[in-house]
């Protein structure tokens, strides 16, 4: 039946590998990430299957949480829990406890006061120590990193004005003003980047 065929992206076909290699690495000290705006679930499933030391929580919109759901029955990983609903500007934190965060391709996807304040609810909910991991196109500079992602974003703003690919300086900035230091910035295909963020202790902010 239809209503039982998950959800594909194929960028999240192409990028899982490359965006998996860091994650091994950031992670490897965590015990139990959040992603947010898990969308089709592809990720999940995946990440979760590779990353068996820690639980994956994927959360999604309600109308994302279907096809999260089909893909999450089709992975055999114990580690990969049930999609909790979750909207940025929902007054509760969907997940706490945990010490990782993971979101791809919604910051240039929401509007930029929503994008700052999922960087700020991060910040607030991660323990000290706690890692943050961005993916996304990203400007630096002001500048366009490549002519596909200038079209990119002019693709973006013809279909919502308030989205738009980021500046990486203003974005570093908050999340610095909220005590999570630039860890790593790692170059992706596409032309995109994974951003890694560190929860500095209370008394270093």
């Amino acid at each position: 039946m239809e209503e039982d065929v998950k959800p594909f992206s194929q960028a999240c076909e192409n990028n899982k590998e490359p965006i998996l290699c860091v994650l091994r690495r950031v992670f490897e000290p965590c015990r139990r990430v959040m992603e947010i705006g898990s969308g089709t679930g592809q990720h999940a499933c995946w990440f979760a299957s590779h990353l068996d030391h820690l639980k994956w929580q994927p959360t999604d919109v309600s109308q994302n949480l279907a096809g999260i759901e089909l893909w999450r029955a089709s992975c055999p990983s114990p580690n990969l829990l049930p999609a909790l609903t979750f909207d940025i500007r929902d007054p509760e934190w969907p997940a706490p406890g945990c010490d990782g965060v993971f979101s791809a391709n919604t910051a240039h996807i929401m509007s930029w006061p929503l994008a700052c304040a999922m960087i700020e609810r991060v910040a607030d909910n991660l323990p000290a120590g706690g890692v943050f991991a961005l993916y996304g196109p990203f400007n630096y500079h002001g500048t366009y990193t490549s002519d596909s992602n200038r079209d990119f974003d002019q693709w973006l703003k013809e279909a919502d004005p308030e989205r738009g690919i980021r500046d990486f300086e203003k974005v570093d900035q908050l999340a610095l003003s909220h005590g999570l230091h630039l860890f790593e910035d790692n170059p992706m295909p596409a032309n995109n980047r994974l951003l890694v963020w560190v929860k500095r202790p209370q008394d270093l902010i």
